[in-house]
């Protein structure tokens, strides 16, 4: 979402937009912890967060923070999300249980509302026998967060099954993006960029036999478990896979497997994973991403960047 200059600094900016939310009946938090937003559980809180239950609400919301210029974030399972210690000062608007419809559109076809569980909607396809979203199952991210960033596992991708998204633009108007308009490549989606919020997901899957389904889904869930640290918060690989090689190898080679800063860690199970060991900062993460960036351009020569969104 755009990031806008004008904060809550000034309080009347966010008694007024309290007001409109009240107006509307929609769900709101003040103060509202970021820690409890987002998978690695830290973070200082959002100046406001809305809880939008229809994409009339989600428009209305968006429109009124774009005429009064408020900073508007948008997140869902805030599994891809670091939040600094000082919190958010803007409005956040969460898409969760209240925005998480799904409904087959037709045979191979299925909708599902950006703040759906991409577990759930993993499973509705298992139910319906609809193959080719079993690389997802197990990514703890919302619909909306997977296709805003190409979200993929186990050499598949969201590009392979998505086919259109329906959004909402900064004025408040609804729209959608297909195919290539999307702009999907490595965890990258045009969404990045053009200042639109993700309100629905459109899936193209395959018929198939609900036994094999299941046993890719559960092959795939018991590989992430047996090789990552999922006991842990944390927001799943770190960085980007850099091209020609993996990011977790190129941290383990330099020897930072184990290492710690304050309660944040490189997973001693997958080294591409930075940990919330317990009671970890925002503070601890970043400087233990930034001493694995470092020492791996110096000593293999090698960018790595973080797959992570940093959010202040």
């Amino acid at each position: 979402m755009q990031h806008f200059l004008v904060q809550f600094s000034n309080g009347d900016i966010l008694t007024d937009l309290i007001h409109f939310a009240e107006k509307l009946k929609i769900k709101y938090s003040k103060n509202e912890p970021m820690k409890n937003h987002t998978t690695f559980k830290v973070g200082g809180n959002a100046a406001l967060m809305v809880f939008p239950a229809s994409e009339n609400e989600a428009a209305e919301i968006i429109k009124f923070c774009s005429q009064q210029g408020i900073r508007l974030i948008a997140i869902g399972n805030g599994s891809n999300l670091l939040v600094s210690d000082n919190g958010i000062n803007a409005c956040v608007m969460c898409f969760g249980n209240d925005f998480s419809e799904m409904r087959l559109i037709d045979d191979e076809t299925i909708f599902a509302q950006s703040g759906a569980s991409l577990m759930k909607l993993c499973r509705f396809a298992l139910e319906h026998s609809l193959s080719g979203l079993e690389f997802a199952y197990g990514i703890p991210g919302s619909c909306g967060g997977a296709a805003f960033m190409n979200a993929g596992a186990y050499g598949g991708e969201m590009k392979d099954v998505l086919y259109k998204c329906s959004h909402i633009d900064k004025n408040g108007n609804s729209g959608s993006l297909e195919g290539s308009e999307m702009k999907l490549s490595y965890r990258h989606s045009v969404y990045y960029d053009n200042g639109c919020v993700i309100t629905g997901i459109y899936l193209k899957l395959k018929k198939g036999s609900k036994e094999d389904i299941k046993a890719k889904m559960d092959d795939f869930l018991q590989r992430r478990k047996d090789k990552q640290p999922l006991e842990y918060p944390s927001a799943g690989s770190t960085f980007k896979r850099p091209e020609g090689y993996f990011a977790g190898a190129l941290i383990e080679a330099c020897g930072l497997k184990g290492k710690s800063v304050g309660g944040a860690q490189i997973s001693e199970k997958h080294a591409g994973f930075v940990i919330n060991k317990g009671n970890a900062t925002c503070s601890d993460i970043l400087q233990l991403c930034n001493i694995c960036s470092e020492t791996v351009m110096n000593e293999k020569g090698v960018k790595l960047e973080m797959e992570i969104r940093v959010t202040e």
